[in-house]
């Protein structure tokens, strides 16, 4: 034999197909990783729930009069949730208050109607507005200057900030107005 044919014969024997790809091994990190997310998606909810618990003193919302009287003004939009007056970041989430969705506003008189289908409705009476300004964020949004409608309202013996977003956003100034006059006015009228 020359010495070309053993250096063939050499490489013929050790040429062998490509690694096969272990599949129990990916199999066993694909599971861990799903366990993994699944953990970090329990422990969020567990903690949603001890929040929820912590403000279990908070009064039942209260739900509209059966007559409100007539609508000042009414807008469509988006409910980005509640928290503590002035702590933008301390989300209420007790009686369904940190659940976002679509909102549907009417002022009258008689308060805040605040209608959200698929979540818990309802309503501020006129008496427990303080303050209705523009923000930029509540706890988990935030927009431009000015791009959010925040409420201010006491509900039982919490002083909560509401933020809502109108499909709209020039209707945010008619907002603050309105509800800024008329708790100016139900304040003048209480001082009588």
């Amino acid at each position: 034999m020359t010495s070309e044919t053993l250096l063939a014969a050499g490489l013929a024997v050790e040429k062998k197909s490509a690694d096969v790809t272990d599949w129990a091994a990916r199999v066993g990190w694909l599971v861990g990783l799903a366990l993994f997310v699944a953990l970090v998606y329990w422990l969020m909810r567990e903690g949603w729930k001890w929040r929820g618990t912590l403000q279990g003193d908070l009064p039942a919302l209260p739900s509209a009069p059966d007559d409100p009287g007539p609508a000042r003004l009414s807008m469509s939009g988006r409910y980005h949730g509640s928290t503590t007056a002035g702590q933008w970041l301390d989300r209420i989430v007790a009686h369904g208050l940190g659940t976002r969705s679509r909102v549907e506003l009417t002022l009258t008189d008689a308060g805040l109607d605040v209608v959200r289908p698929g979540a818990t409705d309802f309503f501020i009476p006129a008496d427990a507005l303080h303050e209705a300004v523009l923000g930029k964020g509540i706890a988990g949004k935030v927009l431009t200057e000015g791009g959010l409608l925040v409420v201010t309202w006491t509900h039982g013996e919490r002083l909560i900030d509401s933020g809502f977003r109108s499909d709209h956003a020039a209707e945010h100034n008619e907002w603050v107005d309105a509800i800024n006059s008329m708790i100016n006015k139900t304040e003048t009228e209480g001082a009588r």
